[in-house]
């Protein structure tokens, strides 16, 4: 990875979190996120991690029409950019969004619309800048939707087909695209419910990403398992798949 600073979108994120932590040694980081001011936690954790610098910026991700000038204005207040990690989301409630329109809608403009609006954002930047690495999560409940959450699955498999075209789109920039699908993750997201099989913690995602980088690498699926586990997913009959749990 380029010398640079590391820009987390999603500056509370568990798992984007643990990411700069890892990356945080020697650079300046800039945590972007709603009610910036109330980052003392997380600045604390970055300058313990050895961080040069930490600076916190107000980002609605929702805001997509501030997305332009916002980034425009990081990128020139904190220098070379080296790595952008998009970790803002969120699961919502698959039940509400099957009575309520409106919040089906807000999953989807969070975890997708969103997503595209800021990723075509930073990847004009960083192709402007020469180089860098941007981080997508996708997850593995868009590579095959099911229907208890359908809705959240909907918008990662938007998600994941957009980032794959825009990896493609950045080859031979100079910029980096790295598409972590990851399966269940034990954290704040998924408190109260039951870990699903092959789950993983925001530990083990960061450590796969952050390996994934060094390695170049345009895809890492969380835990590897996975990737032969949704191979054989995808044969499973409709009659059963629809039963299958979260």
């Amino acid at each position: 990875m380029t010398e640079g600073a590391v820009l987390l979108l999603g500056g509370r994120s568990e798992i984007g979190l643990k990411v700069a932590e890892r990356l945080a040694r020697g650079r300046t980081v800039v945590l972007a996120a709603r009610r910036s001011g109330e980052l003392a936690a997380e600045t604390a954790l970055m300058n313990a991690a050895g961080a040069t610098g930490v600076r916190c910026v107000e980002f609605d991700a929702d805001e997509v029409a501030a997305h332009p000038e916002l980034m425009a204005k990081v990128f020139a207040d904190a220098g070379p950019v080296a790595v952008v990690v998009v970790a803002f989301g969120i699961l919502g409630d698959q039940e509400l969004a099957e009575r309520d329109p409106a919040h089906a809608v807000q999953v989807v403009h969070t975890d997708y619309v969103a997503q595209i609006s800021v990723l075509t954002v930073l990847a004009s930047l960083l192709k402007t800048q020469g180089h860098g690495d941007l981080v997508v999560f996708s997850s593995v409940a868009g590579l095959r939707v099911r229907r208890a959450n359908y809705v959240y699955g909907s918008a990662k498999a938007g998600l994941d087909g957009f980032a794959s075209g825009l990896g493609d789109a950045l080859h031979g920039t100079g910029v980096h695209l790295l598409l972590v699908r990851s399966g269940f993750v034990i954290g704040r997201m998924t408190e109260g419910m039951s870990p699903a099989p092959l789950s993983s913690t925001p530990d083990q995602v960061a450590d796969a990403v952050v390996k994934a980088l060094r390695k170049r690498r345009i895809r890492v699926w969380v835990p590897g398992a996975l990737r032969p586990a949704y191979f054989v997913a995808r044969l499973v009959p409709q009659a059963v798949w629809r039963r299958m749990p979260r």
